[in-house]
């Protein structure tokens, strides 16, 4: 999956994994009442989507469904922000979360255990 989805993108995505398909309408309604998007700003984000191939639409009453997991853009981004920031070296970006100390002693700990299932 190489889609490239901006931060107006994913907040068409968070409604869709979060809520499954809708309306186009609902979708609008709950970007209204979440960060206080018209509809036609909405409607113009959920275009953009369908164009890249990350939602499909469906008739009647223009029924939205997300084409890609989020599991999917997680892993797009993070290969991604590796490649950019980190010359391609996962084990940097690791070494950089480690050093910020921006991690729990549970979070490290979760982090060892899949350090050894990898091994």
């Amino acid at each position: 999956m190489d889609i490239k989805l901006f931060n107006s993108e994913l907040k068409i995505m968070e409604v869709l994994w979060r809520e499954g398909d809708l309306p186009a309408k609902r979708v609008s309604d709950i970007l209204k009442e979440e960060i206080g998007w018209n509809m036609n700003t909405t409607y113009t984000v959920i275009k953009k989507c369908i164009a890249k191939g990350a939602v499909s639409r469906s008739e009647p009453k223009f029924i939205c469904h997300a084409e890609i997991t989020r599991e999917e853009v997680m892993k797009y981004e993070t290969d991604e922000l590796i490649d950019k920031m980190y010359d391609g070296a996962a084990d940097k970006l690791v070494a950089s979360l480690l050093g910020s100390k921006r991690l729990t002693p549970e979070q490290i700990k979760e982090l060892k255990r899949l350090v050894e299932e990898l091994e």
